[in-house]
């Protein structure tokens, strides 16, 4: 069976809060629309004023509702024409860490294939929590006569506690707030931006999985092109470990976007992207983005770097492939990131921070950078 490459761009999240944030400003009733969860009601949360946000890409061919999408629209992103192909895994996962007081935000990726414990499953890959919860509920609730949408609704809330749940017993920190995009939501906002830039070290011809088709050097991606660039793996010299970076790469050309076209003023271009929030995105039911706006306006800023946790190999496990990895490595790792130590008084050392996934990057404006705006090239 052909595996497909199947990585949504979590830029989608991330720009979407960012925009109903702004909208919402000017509009206070707009994202009322926008679906709510409920899952990380009496979860424990960050001191301090710091905030967590979890960025969730769930790979399904179907709206929110549980419809197909239309083969046409499937044949258009080059996804393959069943509903059930990339089932409900979670194939991007980004924890955000925006510390108090304006320092610099952390953004770390998750790597879909690795191997945890999932609560009440055992170990699996860790995208594959949402997928077990979500149909174990959703069985349950087709034998109790529970109709679509609600039964669709209620089991992916299953899907979302599970996912939740697991990324908090595996890093140890709590999670804030949750924003997940499905995906036809990537081409949705691909679209209603316009374009992003982006910056490939080689030229890539992946004609075959992804259909992505792009020559080296910095250049502007839109619609189907943007869904390509993310979901590449097949190729590439580390596969879904590069596929991260190209997640990491087209956050950072939406964020410069926001910062170089001011898009936070241009209410035409938020109307589209709440259009898309409404539509393709689900955030968690305590998210005042209205309080959040500030926040999401020092992101785009550029005051952010990004991180992969650390795995230490590759094995089969049950006839698959996963990625093992230390718990007690990746719990420190994420703990040195988000709560470094301060340096003591009268010492020159403080706790080593994990260095950012490494990105040569290219300027804007064909080396003409206006504002001091890069893009970083990838595999």
């Amino acid at each position: 069976m052909r595996i497909w490459a199947r990585r949504i761009a979590i830029g989608l999240s991330l720009s979407i809060v960012l925009a109903s944030g702004g909208f919402y400003f000017f509009n206070k009733t707009a994202t009322t629309a926008i679906p709510r969860s409920h899952v990380l009601k009496g979860a424990k949360q960050s001191k301090n004023g710091d905030t967590n946000i979890l960025l969730l890409g769930l790979d399904s061919r179907r709206d929110n509702n549980g419809n197909n999408l239309p083969r046409a629209l499937l044949d258009l992103m080059h996804v393959g024409s069943s509903s059930s192909i990339g089932g409900y895994n979670t194939n991007t996962m980004i924890l955000i860490h925006i510390p108090a007081g304006g320092k610099k935000a952390v953004a770390i990726s998750i790597p879909r294939d690795d191997y945890v414990n999932v609560p009440g499953l055992g170990m699996k890959k860790i995208k594959e929590a949402y997928g077990y919860a979500k149909y174990a509920e959703d069985s349950k609730l087709y034998r109790a006569g529970v109709k679509n949408p609600d039964r669709e609704h209620l089991a992916r809330e299953a899907g979302r506690t599970a996912t939740v749940a697991t990324i908090t017993a595996l890093l140890d920190v709590p999670i804030d707030h949750f924003a997940e995009v499905n995906l036809v939501g990537f081409y949705d906002l691909a679209t209603a931006l316009g374009g992003v830039q982006v910056c490939l070290k080689n030229a890539v011809n992946d004609k075959q999985y992804s259909g992505g088709v792009f020559p080296a050097g910095l250049q502007t991606i839109t619609g189907v092109q943007a869904l390509q660039f993310v979901r590449q793996r097949h190729g590439l010299p580390n596969g879904d470990l590069d596929r991260t970076h190209r997640q990491q790469a087209f956050i950072t050309g939406v964020i410069t976007k926001f910062r170089t076209q001011g898009i936070f003023g241009d209410l035409g271009k938020l109307s589209s992207l709440l259009a898309v929030a409404k539509k393709d995105v689900v955030i968690d039911a305590g998210w005042d983005v209205l309080g959040f706006l500030p926040n999401a306006k020092a992101l785009t800023g550029g005051n952010i770097t990004f991180h992969t946790l650390p795995i230490e190999g590759y094995v089969m496990r049950n006839s698959q492939s996963v990625n093992l990895i230390d718990t007690v490595k990746v719990k420190q790792f994420v703990q040195d990131l988000f709560y470094p130590k301060p340096t003591p008084k009268g010492s020159s050392s403080a706790t080593p921070t994990p260095k950012p996934t490494k990105l040569n990057y290219a300027t804007l404006a064909n080396g003409k950078s206006v504002d001091g705006s890069k893009i970083p090239c990838v595999n």
